[in-house]
């Protein structure tokens, strides 16, 4: 489905009993709400899950590609707004953590969980503003389906590259199907996010932080972190599993998911 909010289109997919739990997936960065298939399906149906895409991103509208992490969560808490949902759980991975912990630091009155997927708290450092400025310009040259090809790489196991191209394959043509100025936006907006150490101490709902055992994007140091830093949190570390643990290890993030969302 789609709707108007905050004069773009958002895209959005609800599964579930509407009266359900509300969970919301936030998907990574260069994807779309197709990433969290794999959770999707298996949601119980006292579930009301909704996964969307960013804009930017997906069948959410691409605009002017002038964005800023601050503009997601604007999009993210209309969207709760529009499907009438006072607080929900969190589900993001890498890009989607920052957008949960900022939404959390600035409307902590509508989140009732969080759930952090491969992702940290601190800002991009010089080094990284420099590497998504060099992407950039690359993407502007050489197109997204080349970015797409060397971006893999970084983000899944060398194994998980081995013995299952078909993922790789599937999130190549996630990728793809973005367009350049939502990709170059998107840099932008990750460049320019704002640290969110600060709000750890501050989280008083049930956190479930998961990582990859191989993830060199976010590895599980950053984890470790937010996780002494979040009261009563829980840690997993998944096996398997590099930036795309959801994919790559999908029956143990899915088992550690329902346990949680159960018990909370």
């Amino acid at each position: 489905m789609k709707t108007l909010l905050n004069d773009s289109t958002i895209n959005y997919h609800e599964h579930g009993m509407p009266q359900g739990l509300p969970v919301v997936f936030i998907h990574g960065f260069p994807f779309s709400s197709e990433m969290w298939v794999p959770q999707i399906n298996v949601m119980p149906n006292n579930i009301h899950a909704i996964a969307y895409d960013v804009r930017g991103h997906g069948a959410s509208d691409t605009g002017d590609g002038q964005y800023t992490l601050e503009i997601f969560v604007d999009d993210l808490i209309a969207l709760l707004d529009h499907l009438s949902i006072e607080k929900a759980f969190l589900c993001g991975l890498s890009m989607g953590g920052y957008i949960a912990l900022r939404t959390y630091e600035r409307h902590p009155e509508r989140v009732r969980g969080l759930i952090l997927c491969d992702t940290k708290c601190e800002p991009d450092t010089d080094s990284v503003k420099i590497k998504r400025s060099a992407t950039i310009k690359s993407i502007k040259s050489t197109g997204v389906p080349a970015f797409a090809e060397e971006f893999v790489k970084s983000v899944f196991w060398e194994k998980t590259i081995e013995r299952n191209p078909n993922v790789i394959t599937f999130i190549k043509q996630i990728i793809g199907a973005n367009s350049p100025r939502g990709i170059c936006g998107t840099l932008l907006a990750l460049a320019s996010r704002t640290d969110t150490t600060p709000a750890l101490s501050s989280i008083h709902v049930p956190t479930c932080i998961m990582v990859g055992e191989h993830d060199t994007v976010t590895p599980p140091s950053d984890a470790e972190r937010m996780h002494a830093a979040i009261p009563g949190s829980e840690l997993h570390i998944l096996p398997h599993a590099a930036h795309m643990s959801n994919l790559e290890n999908a029956e143990e993030f899915n088992e550690f998911l329902t346990v949680f969302l159960r018990k909370s």
